[in-house]
């Protein structure tokens, strides 16, 4: 018996001739926290809804366990949706919210009860069993729309953004909670979200979606380390991405000259052709200043424009020859005197740090996660 819940078979969805999902084909699998993640419009809700059956699509199959059903109705479907608005009913209190849908559905009062108590005990609210949801805060009421949606066993558990109203502290300490509880209960959750730091804390694998397709699948290490495009490396993290041209190959190596002036060793996990236009990625954490440059090919020169204190780290803002900006994050404290405006620095880094990517990035040297940012790598 196959292990994968849901199954998107080449399943497209578009809206007159905007195609909002195109071509999305992979599955899901039994246990496992599976998070897509992208900006805005990228066409992970529409994939969600039709998951839960809120849409249809145009084109390809939806299957769960193993069963078509792209045109059976949300409420015969074996999935459970939670969304932004946890939508509990305020006259009722937690666990008569947690009750509510058996007990709608007919089940024996005395097949449901245990099973009502279990999740209560998961969300860690049993004490709260009596309280309305007015009494409750909001971390404590997604905890009871969680429980209420996960009472009947559904193969899957949709998230929509549950995250998305909470405070900053709450919603981090909710995103331990949420993988506690999936790995008790041993549901299928299926989680959408434009935070890529939500996604890596949670997820056994991410789909990064941009523009109605899938960039890349793979377990948040796979992502970070290794992403598949240029999408991919500057939504996910902070990246510094240098254009240049392949010049050979060295072991597992690959040479590249890169437009700002030096040539330098990356790994990459494309076909390497002499000549090849290609991005190399740099990860700000894994570059360190330095007076002396290396003799191994793994460093690079510049002048530092900023430092910026940020606690336990601070940010070393530093222009390259060809203007481009990277930047580089070093531990406070760090005895690096050269290290002020209109220095000369030298960013090293160990070997397997540097990744090569095909293609060049419209805008050289540092991403980050802003709307403007994210259109120029999705264009490249």
């Amino acid at each position: 018996m196959s292990d994968v819940v849901i199954q998107l078979d080449h399943v497209q969805k578009s809206f007159g001739d905007f195609v909002a999902v195109e071509q999305a084909d992979f599955g899901i699998q039994q246990g496992e926290f599976f998070a897509m993640l992208g900006p805005s419009g990228c066409g992970k809700t529409t994939t969600l809804k039709m998951i839960a059956g809120f849409e249809q699509p145009t084109s390809g199959k939806v299957l769960l366990n193993g069963v078509d059903v792209s045109r059976v109705p949300p409420y015969k479907r074996n999935v459970n949706t939670v969304f932004q608005q946890y939508a509990l009913f305020p006259h009722m209190t937690v666990v008569d919210n947690v009750r509510f849908g058996p007990k709608s559905k007919k089940v024996p009062k005395s097949e449901y009860e245990p099973n009502v108590a279990q999740m209560l005990e998961v969300v860690r609210l049993s004490e709260f069993a009596d309280r309305k949801p007015t009494q409750l805060s909001g971390g404590q009421q997604q905890r009871v729309a969680l429980a209420r949606a996960l009472v009947n066993f559904p193969s899957a558990l949709l998230l929509d953004e549950p995250l998305a109203a909470l405070d900053l502290k709450l919603r981090e300490a909710m995103q331990f909670e949420l993988k506690r509880i999936q790995r008790e209960v041993g549901i299928t959750f299926v989680f959408v979200t434009h935070d890529q730091g939500e996604a890596l804390t949670m997820s056994d694998r991410i789909a990064v979606m941009s523009d109605g397709r899938v960039e890349q699948i793979g377990t948040p290490e796979e992502i970070y380390n290794s992403p598949a495009t240029l999408f991919v490396a500057g939504f996910i993290g902070s990246a510094n991405l240098l254009p240049g041209e392949v010049a050979g190959t060295d072991g597992d190596d690959t040479v590249v000259t890169l437009t700002a002036g030096p040539t330098v060793r990356a790994r990459t996990d494309i076909i390497r052709r002499v000549g090849d236009p290609v991005s190399v990625m740099l990860r700000p954490e894994r570059l360190t200043a330095t007076a002396e440059a290396r003799a191994d090919g793994r460093s690079i020169e510049g002048t530092v424009s900023d430092v910026v204190f940020q606690g336990a780290t601070a940010r070393i803002v530093v222009h390259l020859a060809d203007d481009s900006e990277v930047i580089a994050s070093v531990i406070t404290g760090t005895d690096l005197p050269f290290l002020h405006p209109g220095s000369s620095v030298h960013l090293s880094w160990d070997p397997g740090s540097a990744y090569m990517l095909a293609g060049w990035p419209r805008r050289p040297g540092a991403t980050a996660s802003d709307i403007d940012t994210l259109e120029e790598l999705a264009d490249s």
